[in-house]
């Protein structure tokens, strides 16, 4: 009877142990959400493609849906697991500027800092990613697309991947010299791919107080997560 009792009570042990295992293979589906931005107007409509010199990577990070706020600059390191998880990124293509909301605004016009905050959110049904930083041309100006701020965080070679919602930001910073400088109002964006290539560019209007800014030098940002410049 006694031997019965302990065979019984192994037995139990054994299948609750099975079931934590199980769970734990499980997962989750929730994780930390992407940062939110600005509620400025932009879209587009395709203008012609040229190359450019991003990088292109495999590490990956996953972007979900809705905002929180955001920090000073810094690109995301790591996996998956770092910044969003919950729904499957698996076989994710690249983003296409035809499936994204692309945004702007001119911040801290005419004082130390100045920039314009670029919002790029997925607006797809499935997931797609981002790598390297947008190739962008301000104004009517011809030529090269901008190149990529010295002084940027490291990161650039990852793909940032959004689930539909997702959302990630990056930022032109501008410098005036007061003289001798371009003035604008709109620019164009194109998206970079794994090989460093443009593809087709979009027209984004700046929208807020003060949509119109002035250059002499330009340089852009990492795709991030978080808001650049968030003070």
């Amino acid at each position: 009877m006694r031997t019965s009792r302990m065979r019984t009570a192994t037995l139990a042990a054994v299948t609750a142990a099975l079931a934590l295992g199980l769970t734990a293979c499980g997962g989750a589906d929730g994780g930390s959400k992407a940062a939110g931005g600005d509620n400025a107007a932009g879209t587009a409509q395709s203008r012609s493609a040229s190359h450019g010199d991003g990088k292109g990577g495999a590490e990956q990070v996953d972007i979900g849906g809705h905002s929180t706020a955001g920090a000073r600059p810094t690109t995301a390191s790591g996996g998956t697991d770092e910044v969003a998880s919950g729904g499957t990124t698996a076989g994710a293509q690249q983003c296409r500027g035809d499936e994204m909301l692309l945004t702007a605004v001119h911040r801290f016009a005419g004082q130390q800092g100045d920039h314009l905050l670029v919002t790029a959110s997925n607006k797809g049904t499935k997931p797609c990613w981002v790598t390297s930083y947008p190739a962008v041309k301000l104004g009517d100006v011809d030529g090269a697309a901008l190149p990529h701020s010295k002084k940027d965080n490291p990161g650039g070679d990852q793909h940032l991947t959004l689930r539909p919602g997702g959302t990630v930001y990056s930022a032109v910073n501008l410098f005036d010299y007061g003289s001798k400088h371009h003035t604008a109002q709109s620019f164009a964006l194109a998206l970079r791919g794994a090989d460093g290539h443009d593809g087709p560019f979009y027209s984004v209007s700046l929208k807020g107080e003060k949509p119109q800014f002035s250059w002499n030098e330009a340089d852009v940002l990492n795709w991030n997560t978080k808001k650049p410049y968030d003070f």
